[in-house]
């Protein structure tokens, strides 16, 4: 049974780069990752004590606010978890919410009934 959590406030970087490093490999400094991750409103899907699903909102609280991203294991897709984090988004979220999809995920938000809006544009910054 997948059980969730609001606006995960122990969500801790090491379990947060084990799921994504699945789903986003990438080299990860837990430190600044557990700074992002304070930053934002969490919400997580777990089974027992595996993080399996994780949605993370970046907000202003009034104005504006972003879905920094939304994950969930391979394993554990097409288990209605994607579309659980989401509600929840909708929500828990102060403000109206943007943010972009990748070309394959476009059909999952459309069934969900987010409407598509503004052409996101990109500017890459290396981390330091």
């Amino acid at each position: 049974m997948i059980h969730y959590i609001n606006d995960d406030k122990e969500l801790k970087s090491e379990c947060l780069i084990e799921m994504a490093n699945q789903v986003w490999p990438g080299a990860y400094d837990v430190r600044r990752m557990q700074e992002a991750i304070d930053r934002t409103i969490n919400i997580t899907a777990w089974h027992g004590s595996k993080l399996v699903g994780c949605l993370r909102i970046l907000s202003d609280g009034y104005l504006f606010g972003t879905i920094t991203e939304v994950l969930v294991l391979k394993e554990y897709q097409k288990r209605g978890i994607g579309r659980e984090l989401m509600r929840r988004a909708m929500d828990l979220t102060p403000t109206p919410l943007f943010f972009g999809a990748q070309p394959e995920a476009e059909g999952f938000y459309e069934k969900l009934g987010i409407e598509k809006s503004l052409q996101s544009f990109y500017i890459d910054k290396e981390r330091n």
